[in-house]
């Protein structure tokens, strides 16, 4: 287990918007920070950061939370991977007691595979660097590709040995399971069908130099790797296999070395293969990432979309190659994104080009050739036409066709007045034919959704939310409650209390009587003269824990408040902090609505949601009353009493609401 003063220090160093911001893109927006949502696809920012409160809130998908819970959410940590990753991202030592072989078993599966993959990371690179054979075939391979020892050792590359289980071995004498190495495909395990026992076991990437493959926050998911033999019979390059780690579609080779350079520099150069961005690495451009070979995928566009909505898509002279690229830009274009294109001189491809060329003959040249993919695209198909016009005609609505995945409506204008230009074709023709092809996927779409709507026919909703649901009254004033206790719980106010009190008639009155307390004090006291319990069983949970931080907790903040905290409670708290930071992300202010700021009188607002609580209460157990004079036919005149009592008292309290009954 981890040290208690280490998870303390982890807290008070950590600096959210910095470790979002490893992951977001992240925009200024008056005190707090905006940015795409992270879990959802949207084009529109709902993700907010308070660096104040050190809480997020991601209104698309409902998720909110501190700096850990953003880590379980979006990489899936357990806590202490969580607690380990922040660590080591601010460079504290983690103190931590030795785990029981009971604990160690008790490990998750997902986590068990990353422990394998792990180890196997540091197994081939062991090898690479201190055997022979590593050095003579692996590193020596690596040296002729022109990588230094630094950039070897900072993407981890490794080598497998020529030997059919050398690493399959080694783990199991380490104490990995072979039911993980199979899972994570570094092991190739072969059935005896006779004799379970007898089974066969391979190291998938025997005689490979290995490439691993990383998360955006550096964790290893998979292997990529290269033969070094001619065996025309054995693939290239071998990657690891599908797995509950390793989802080839969603992950993009070097994402985790480029991530910062990608939001520092808003674009992202995006290549094919591993040597390719190593190369640029090394020469100085670190934002650049890989498709690794595969074909390009929404979910790896959306990795990129999250730290820059800019996209130089990089591919040598094959003409082959630049053709199977171009469905990949349509694929960008769908995202909402802005997309350039460079190709390299024939016969050269990034790897090559960086290789051979100084960092700033590189930048001169990818500034001199990006072109903008109309442009990029025009010229290479234009070329293949020639003087075929009915090739031309084709060219031309491939062009608008890639036009109309734009979803913002002024670019899609400003492309097809390009396209115009270019192809010497009138405006009038390629809006026509715009039209022609959004009228046919909104009649596609339509036909989808009505198929959709067809299978759930015979399906039997109930529903459970009526339109035009009342709001529930006591839920909000109770969740009101938390928010003046979170935000303002420890300050002092001066408070001006109605004290019921007869008056010589003998009537009832308040009289008011000042008094200078702590808000969580006034409001606990208040609740608890009128034995009022919270009704929702989450508030009442945070408001009791949150009532016992405030009264032994001079220094109370937020950040140290929900730290130990569970996960779920973490995330209700932080719906609430962040609620009225939905203003933000609406611009409310440029229309000239102005929302109330909720530090202008504190006490004020503490005492009217308190009283309107207590309204609301009485008003509800005056229509009880009233319900039960209607069954009960004896002894009314006690329950009209009561009932009078309670009129009373709300007309009074309504008094100090200012609100006329």
């Amino acid at each position: 287990m981890i040290s208690k003063s280490t998870i303390d220090k982890v807290y008070e160093t950590s600096r959210l918007e910095e470790v979002i911001g490893d992951f977001v893109q992240l925009k200024k927006s008056g005190s707090n920070f905006k940015g795409l949502s992270p879990f959802t696809d949207e084009r529109s920012p709902s993700f907010m950061v308070s660096p104040v409160k050190q809480i997020w809130k991601d209104f698309s998908s409902g998720k909110g939370g501190n700096v850990v819970a953003f880590l379980m959410e979006h990489e899936h940590f357990t806590y202490p991977e969580a607690i380990k990753y922040l660590a080591k991202k601010y460079n504290i030592e983690v103190e931590e007691t030795e785990q029981s072989n009971e604990q160690k078993e008790q490990a998750n599966e997902r986590e068990s595979m990353y422990l394998v993959s792990e180890y196997a990371q540091k197994y081939f690179s062991e090898i690479l660097w201190e055997t022979e054979l590593g050095k003579a075939i692996g590193l020596s391979y690596f040296k002729e590709r022109g990588f230094t020892d630094e950039t070897i050792k900072k993407f981890s590359l490794g080598y497998c040995l020529d030997n059919w289980d050398s690493f399959t071995n080694a783990a199991l004498e380490k104490g990995y399971q072979l039911k993980y190495l199979s899972g994570t495909g570094l092991t190739i395990v072969k059935e005896d069908a006779n004799n379970s026992a007898n089974s066969r076991k391979f190291d998938r990437f025997k005689a490979r130099v290995m490439f691993p493959i990383q998360s955006l926050s550096g964790r290893v998911l998979g292997f990529g790797g290269r033969i070094l033999t001619n065996d025309k019979k054995a693939a290239k390059y071998l990657n690891s296999p599908e797995s509950d780690i390793y989802h080839k579609s969603k992950v993009l080779y070097g994402i985790y070395h480029a991530k910062q350079a990608i939001a520092k520099e808003d674009n992202c150069y995006l290549v094919e293969g591993y040597t390719d961005v190593i190369q640029f690495n090394q020469r100085g451009i670190e934002n650049v990432v890989a498709s690794s070979g595969t074909a390009l995928t929404p979910e790896q566009i959306r990795l990129v979309n999250r730290l820059t909505r800019n996209i130089t898509v990089l591919f040598d002279g094959d003409a082959a190659g630049l053709r199977a690229s171009l469905r990949g830009i349509d694929l960008i274009l769908e995202q909402g994104m802005n997309v350039k294109v460079c190709s390299f001189p024939e016969g050269e491809d990034p790897d090559s080009f960086a290789k051979n060329n100084s960092l700033d003959d590189v930048l001169e040249y990818l500034k001199d050739n990006s072109k903008d993919f109309i442009q990029f695209k025009a010229s290479l198909l234009v070329s293949e036409t020639a003087n075929d016009p009915i090739k031309r005609a084709e060219t031309v609505r491939d062009i608008v066709n890639s036009i109309s995945k734009i979803p913002d409506q002024i670019q899609k204008e400003i492309y097809i007045q390009e396209c115009a230009q270019i192809m010497n074709v009138s405006e009038t023709v390629l809006f026509n034919t715009l039209a022609q092809i959004g009228k046919k996927d909104s009649v596609e779409a339509s036909k989808k959704a009505k198929q959709e709507q067809q299978k759930q026919v015979f399906n039997v909703v109930k529903n459970e939310e009526p339109v035009g649901q009342k709001v529930d009254v006591q839920y909000e004033l109770e969740r009101k409650i938390i928010e003046i206790l979170l935000l303002y719980g420890n300050t002092v106010q001066s408070f001006e209390d109605l004290v019921l009190k007869e008056n010589e008639k003998g009537d009832l009155e308040l009289e008011p009587e000042s008094m200078e307390v702590k808000v969580y004090q006034k409001i606990f006291l208040d609740l608890q003269d009128d034995e009022i319990e919270l009704s929702n069983e989450k508030f009442r949970d945070i408001y009791k824990t949150l009532i016992e931080a405030l009264n032994e907790n001079e220094d109370f903040s937020i950040n140290s408040f929900i730290a130990p905290l569970d996960q779920n409670m973490v995330s209700e708290i932080s719906s609430i902090l962040m609620e009225e930071e939905k203003y933000v992300l609406h611009n409310w202010s440029e229309k000239d609505i102005y929302p109330k700021e909720k530090e202008v009188g504190i006490a004020q607002l503490a005492s009217e949601t308190i009283l309107t609580l207590r309204c609301y209460l009485i008003k509800r157990r005056i229509n009880a009353l009233q319900e039960e004079t209607k069954e009960v036919t004896n002894n009314n005149r006690e329950i009209l009493e009561e009932i009078m009592n309670y009129i009373q008292l709300n007309s009074l309290l309504n008094k100090k609401l200012n609100r006329v009954i």
